[in-house]
């Protein structure tokens, strides 16, 4: 070993370690004009979650378009990284619109003039980038293909020397064939999944556990709803996720006694969920769905509390200067005191409070007000705390499985769950004295014999301040300073 004097530092090889969460995951699934991005193919942005952490790597990535409607992605990018109140991420995106799939027939346009410079085509943001071909030309030889955003149009510019009368061809994106079908995905034969079954590809890609998920846009529909909190179970046979989702703002569901009886009808009742209505508008007078602001919101909390889901969403300022219903529709909105009767039906509204706009209702889906329940579902922080102290466990524990369940590793699993909970109460999340016990009636000779042990982990929760009153009362006892009394 050589002579050293003095301080040393050397980089060494990296070791594999547990999942190691450092912020909120949260996943949208939808649909991004990624025909505008060129190698789109090869890039591996259609059914796969791509991480994002700003605007400018969402606009490279996937493209953006004004469009929210067909590009529900794009509602998720300005929410998350155009948001005047405060911007969060990062997220994590799975694009299910492929241009192989969604497009219409092929178009041809004959004698086009590229003897003296670039051809436009007009419409730009409907065709896919790739498919533009010059007929016996060679792209990136004797032609190239660019989107200009600013005037929508698709460029052909001639690289060689080329004629008046040109044909060039390509195929336009037909973003009406996407389906819930497409987004609720599947895991197919050849093992590849797609829309929401490929939630299950972002723990080995990226080392993290999913934990809330959002598509706005598609979670109005009733079986997009019921696959969203089946594709929060035990993902990758783990980990535990919260859904965020939207009752329909329309015309056929305008008001508060109609959004309650649609939550009710379409079995948006779980207690694994946020639901959300009506919608939102901005100053620019843009609308955005309230489960992607809910989403966003709630990334912004978890992460004002390193990343424990302690605080609910509810009340925190959001981007926002009206309650939108719908087009066309006449209803002026509501204030607090009838927000509060979607609140006690376990919907999440927004309403104007305190000189800003805020997002209402702290409770979970499963909520209704005077009816017996599992305390577990009242609030949205209830369930979210189970999950993420259920997912911290396997998280922390994951690399000891199959090794010798020695008395030590016994006491050392104990006591490193007991400081987590004592961490969690030193943070406010919880509070009593929570416990981690491993209990003889619990574990049977023949499971041990099967090397299956239970833990058992029971703490309280800190609940939200869901309402606080001032009792006031008139009294004649002040009359008493009139005559020097105190």
């Amino acid at each position: 070993m050589a002579y050293k004097h003095g301080a040393y530092g050397e980089i060494t090889k990296s070791k594999a370690v547990a999942a190691a969460q450092a912020d909120t995951v949260l996943v949208y699934v939808g649909t991004a004009p990624v025909h505008l991005i060129s190698g789109y193919s090869a890039a591996g942005i259609i059914n796969t979650p791509v991480r994002l952490r700003n605007m400018d790597e969402a606009r490279a990535t996937f493209g953006y378009l004004d469009d929210w409607d067909s590009y529900t992605l794009c509602e998720a990018f300005a929410e998350h990284f155009n948001n005047s109140v405060a911007n969060s991420g990062p997220i994590y995106v799975i694009n299910v619109l492929d241009p192989d799939t969604h497009k219409d027939t092929q178009v041809t346009l004959s004698n086009q003039d590229l003897s003296d410079g670039p051809v436009k085509i007009s419409n730009g943001h409907n065709v896919i980038l790739d498919t533009v071909g010059v007929t016996g030309k060679v792209k990136g030889t004797n032609f190239d293909v660019s989107y200009d955003a600013e005037e929508d149009v698709v460029i052909v510019t001639p690289i060689t020397t080329l004629t008046a009368t040109e044909t060039i061809t390509y195929y336009p994106i037909k973003v009406s064939l996407v389906t819930s079908t497409t987004i609720i995905g599947a895991v197919n034969a050849d093992g590849t999944s797609t829309g929401l079954a490929a939630i299950k590809q972002l723990y080995p890609k990226y080392n993290a556990v999913p934990n809330l998920i959002a598509v706005p846009g598609w979670s109005d529909t009733p079986a997009v709803y019921t696959a969203m909190v089946a594709a929060s179970q035990k993902i990758n046979g783990h980990w535990e996720a919260f859904v965020i989702a939207d009752i329909p703002a329309n015309s056929t569901v305008d008001t508060i006694a109609k959004a309650k009886a649609w939550q009710t009808t379409n079995g948006y009742t779980s207690e694994r969920s946020k639901v959300c209505w009506p919608k939102k508008i901005d100053g620019s007078g843009k609308v955005y769905h309230l489960s992607t602001t809910c989403a966003a919101t709630m990334l912004r909390v978890d992460l004002s509390h390193e990343s424990v889901p302690m605080e609910s969403p509810s009340n925190k300022e959001i981007m926002a200067t009206g309650q939108y219903f719908g087009a066309g529709v006449s209803n002026p909105g509501y204030d607090q005191v009838e927000v509060n009767d979607l609140n006690e039906v376990g919907i999440t509204s927004l309403c104007f409070w305190d000189g800003r706009w805020v997002l209402w209702g702290p409770h979970t889906a499963a909520y209704k007000f005077g009816t017996s329940m599992d305390p577990r579902g009242i609030f949205d922080v209830n369930f979210r705390m189970l999950e993420f102290i259920t997912n911290g466990f396997q998280r922390r524990h994951g690399v000891e499985i199959d090794g010798p369940m020695t008395l030590g590793l016994k006491d050392s699993i104990i006591n490193a769950e007991q400081e987590e909970l004592d961490r969690l109460v030193g943070l406010g999340a919880i509070i009593g004295d929570p416990t981690v016990e491993f209990l003889e009636s619990a574990n049977s000779t023949n499971d041990i014999m099967q090397g299956d042990f239970v833990f058992d982990i029971q703490f309280t929760n800190t609940p939200p301040f869901k309402s606080g009153t001032a009792r006031v009362c008139y009294t004649d006892d002040g009359f008493a300073a009139y005559f020097g009394g105190e």
